[in-house]
């Protein structure tokens, strides 16, 4: 599985993320292709500093040339958000290149309510966290690019789908 490593990684180490955007697609069952992993991770400095250090001993290394550490503070973050568009902290693994992981730089949705109304999915013996689907709809709007539109939609043809049967 992709990205499982990653996952149990995260999990022994007791990270508090999500999986949004393109996989939570998947894992909820509209059919769509991604390549990359996308987390919204509790942003709070101990949880963030866990994050980072699992991230260093799983392999992944910032895609831009940056010091990871610098993701965890938070008027860098800011800086970057304002002076550059940046939505996402890019991380990549050198032995598996096509192992990319998006995570957001700010909370666009309340992390609390997601992380509580989260679902997980279990593959591998591993729980994956997941954004409900109230959520990552609420998320999707918040850019109104026309593929997170399109996805609102499927999102909708699946609870219509899944009400019928």
């Amino acid at each position: 599985m992709l990205y499982e490593e990653l996952f149990r990684g995260l999990a022994a180490a007791r990270i508090r993320y999500v999986v949004v955007d393109g996989v939570a697609l998947v894992l909820h069952g509209v059919v769509r292709f991604t390549a990359d992993l996308d987390l919204l991770v509790a942003l709070d400095p101990e949880n963030l500093d866990a994050f980072l250090e699992a991230m260093e001993d799983l392999g992944y290394k910032p895609k831009l040339p940056l010091r990871a550490k610098a993701f965890a503070d938070p008027q860098m973050r800011a800086e970057w958000k304002e002076m550059r568009g940046m939505q996402v902290f890019t991380f990549y693994h050198p032995r598996r290149p096509v192992e990319l992981v998006d995570v957001f730089i700010d909370e666009p949705i309340d992390f609390a309510a997601v992380e509580r109304d989260k679902r997980i999915f279990t593959a591998r013996g591993v729980e994956i966290p997941v954004i409900s689907i109230s959520h990552l709809k609420q998320l999707k709007a918040l850019s109104g690019r026309p593929q997170d539109l399109a996805d609102i939609q499927a999102l909708e043809d699946l609870e219509r789908d899944e009400q019928a049967s």
